[in-house]
């Protein structure tokens, strides 16, 4: 996890703001509550007519980014852990290998409701 998270979370967290920039999360880890890492923030999707964090495009697999494998994760699955500094997702890797992905050259239509709808539902998170 990069330097900038780690300072952007345990101010947010000290000063009680929800607020930070995207840029610092690009590249942070995300885990599962037993501890085990399940991949890398590659990007973040925006609603623009809403104005909200839609999914985290999250990286798993492969090396230098051949091979590996991205799945869109609504923001809503996610949870900061200030403790540890770093994102928390309640899955195990067995279920993320076989979830809903795509690679870098075939990303899927986000603004598809029913894809939308079938990436919740795996998630088990509304939207």
């Amino acid at each position: 996890m990069n330097d900038m998270i780690n300072t952007a979370v345990i101010n947010a967290a000290h000063l009680g703001s929800r607020v930070l920039s995207a840029s610092t999360l690009s590249s942070d880890d995300v885990y599962n509550p037993k501890g085990d890492k399940l991949g890398s923030i590659k990007e973040l999707m925006l609603d623009i007519d809403n104005g909200r964090v839609c999914y985290v495009v999250l990286s798993f697999g492969g090396f230098l980014s051949l091979g590996e494998k991205l799945f869109a994760v609504p923001w809503s699955a996610l949870t900061v852990d200030t403790e540890n500094k770093r994102f928390v997702m309640d899955t195990d890797e067995e279920r993320l290998k076989n979830a809903p992905g795509f690679d870098t050259d075939h990303w899927p239509n986000m603004a598809d409701a029913t894809w939308e709808k079938s990436v919740h539902a795996y998630y088990g998170t509304t939207y």
